[in-house]
């Protein structure tokens, strides 16, 4: 699928859906647990799984309080063998690697969504922001709607009238109507924003001396990045912009690199979903490995308990295989 065909794709709109699809940006919520869970949970080994419990805890939330039908689990596997990092080898560069004992239990969290029934999506060379997107827009057609549990605001991209995106842990949910309260531009213009201003947290610089309020105004007068480049010379002449002429000269200069910029920020649709259930259907759950695993990591009995219960609460929402 080209560029063009994703980004059309992207903005089309969706027929009225009847059914929701959860999707859980798994690695960001894994990441939380590790860094909010004191250091005092090991497994039989001797191994921290601080990050297990604190991420089981969480899904088990979630699936009490939602009991989803139709979800799907994206964890990040390609924190260095992305796409991206071929078109651009400084992407994410400003990150330092993940340690050892925490990805020791990033395959256990994928174990523990495996055992429980839940679709895990995982690949070496696409993010878990590309397999929820590729997730959506397969899904869509078969009248979905989809719920992105994630505070992560690259994701807003996503989403269409029916959408939602949900962070869990400040209990916040808003729509693509309310994206622009939160980041002063439309759902849709989220990824030509970025490639604007840049995105600190993955090491994309952005057009230099364009700022998070002038990339917003911008697209706020012409409307996505490519109707900006072509008609740069009229940034100048906008009233109310500071440095106007200057904005427009930095433009022209680095339109190359706002493209590339656009190429990272541009969440793919078209990523393998290998391995997933048809509509990402919630299928019964394997109680032998959801028991050796919480003996592995030594769950307590609070948790195994809600464990079983989340089990056997698939019987009534599973569709037949």
């Amino acid at each position: 699928m080209s560029e063009a065909d994703v980004r059309e794709s992207a903005t089309a709109s969706p027929a009225l859906p009847t059914r929701t699809v959860f999707l859980i940006d798994a690695s960001l919520y894994v990441f939380r647990a590790w860094h909010s869970m004191p250091d005092e949970f090991h497994d039989a080994d001797g191994f921290p799984v601080n990050a297990v419990h604190g991420f089981a805890r969480f899904m088990l939330e979630l699936l009490e309080k939602e009991r989803p039908k139709y979800i799907a689990i994206a964890f990040d596997e390609a924190l260095d063998s992305c796409f991206r990092n071929r078109i651009y080898p400084a992407y994410k560069g400003n990150r330092e690697p993940a340690p050892e004992q925490l990805k020791r239990q990033f395959k256990h969290c994928k174990a523990l969504c495996a055992a429980l029934g839940l679709n895990v999506l995982a690949h070496h060379e696409y993010e878990a922001d590309d397999l929820i997107g590729s997730a959506l827009h397969a899904a869509r057609p078969h009248g979905f709607r989809g719920v992105i549990v994630s505070a992560d605001k690259d994701l807003s991209q996503l989403l269409h009238d029916h959408d939602e995106q949900w962070d869990f842990a400040r209990g916040q949910r808003w729509g693509a109507k309310g994206v622009k309260a939160r980041h002063g531009v439309e759902a849709h213009q989220i990824a030509d924003y970025l490639a604007l201003c840049g995105d600190a947290i993955d090491n994309i610089p952005g057009v230099q001396g364009i700022g998070q309020k002038s990339a917003a105004v911008l697209l706020s007068h012409f409307g996505d990045l490519d109707t900006l480049l072509a008609r740069s010379d009229e940034v100048a002449f906008l009233r109310g912009v500071r440095g106007a002429a200057q904005m427009a000269a930095k433009l022209k200069a680095q339109r190359d690199n706002a493209l590339l910029w656009r190429q990272l920020t541009t969440i793919a649709l078209d990523a393998p979903l290998d391995g997933a259930e048809p509509d990402f259907a919630r299928h019964a759950a394997d109680t032998s490995m959801l028991e050796s695993l919480a003996e592995a990591v030594r769950f307590g009995p609070m948790t195994r308990r809600r464990l079983v219960e989340a089990s056997q609460g698939t019987a009534s929402q599973v569709v037949p295989r």
